[in-house]
């Protein structure tokens, strides 16, 4: 019980759940637009039991990954993807959208939508939610603590998206420390791969160190993309 008071497990928390609605804010699109042809009555039912269905997907999709990860050379690769994906955040693609996302008119049917959409969308958020799980500071609480941050975080995607996404647009900064984050994660990660302990110091400087370059390298990667864009794309983030 003492672990869960802990520093470390409510860092590893607050990622997570920074990370949820970072990353997930798609999600409440998705969702919105597989209930669109619901009945009014049954709209409610279908938001619960997608949602319902995804969060058990994705717990046990982090499972697996969490499993994945203490291969030799699975954290490196998942780090670099996660560097990838913190710049992907720093620099979105404007013609992305969700048009391909079919409505039903049938309960199960949307819900059945609501769970492939966030299963094809989820791969992002499982090796992000998987390495800061491992930051946690024991290895026996990695999956209560994903199960209690995707608890706390996918309602606030679901019910306060809107507010979320008018934070995010009046404070661009939250994005760019997201994308920060992401690449502190996938530093701290190539710290603990099981094969490159052998030839990285596991003292905490090597972590911080390795956790701000990763966090530079992010923002840097962004910034240099972003003067790459023509003018007009760079009034998106800044």
């Amino acid at each position: 019980m003492e672990e869960f008071l802990t520093a470390h497990f409510w860092f590893a928390v607050g990622q997570i759940i920074m990370i949820d609605i970072l990353l997930g804010g798609d999600n409440a699109v998705v969702i919105a637009l597989a209930c669109r042809q619901l009945p009014t009555h049954q709209r409610t039912k279908g938001i619960l039991w997608g949602t319902a269905g995804a969060i058990v997907l994705r717990v046990i999709l982090i499972f697996f990954a969490l499993t994945l990860l203490a291969i030799p050379f699975l954290k490196f690769v998942g780090a670099l993807l996660l560097l990838w994906i913190g710049v992907k955040l720093l620099t979105p693609d404007e013609d992305d959208d969700h048009s391909n996302i079919q409505g039903s008119d049938k309960l199960w049917g949307a819900v059945k939508t609501v769970i492939v959409a966030d299963l094809v969308m989820s791969v992002d958020n499982v090796i992000a939610i998987a390495g800061a799980a491992q930051t946690s500071g024991n290895a026996d609480h990695q999956m209560p603590l994903v199960i209690f941050g995707l608890l706390v975080s996918i309602p606030i995607i679901v019910w306060g998206s809107q507010l979320v996404l008018k934070l995010m647009d009046r404070f661009p900064i939250i994005i760019t420390a997201g994308g920060m984050l992401l690449g502190w994660i996938a530093g701290t990660m190539i710290q603990t791969d099981p094969g490159l302990i052998n030839y990285i110091p596991q003292d905490k400087a090597w972590g911080y160190g390795l956790g701000v370059a990763g966090a530079l390298l992010v923002l840097a990667l962004g910034k240099i993309i972003l003067a790459r864009r023509p003018a007009h794309a760079e009034d998106t983030a800044s």
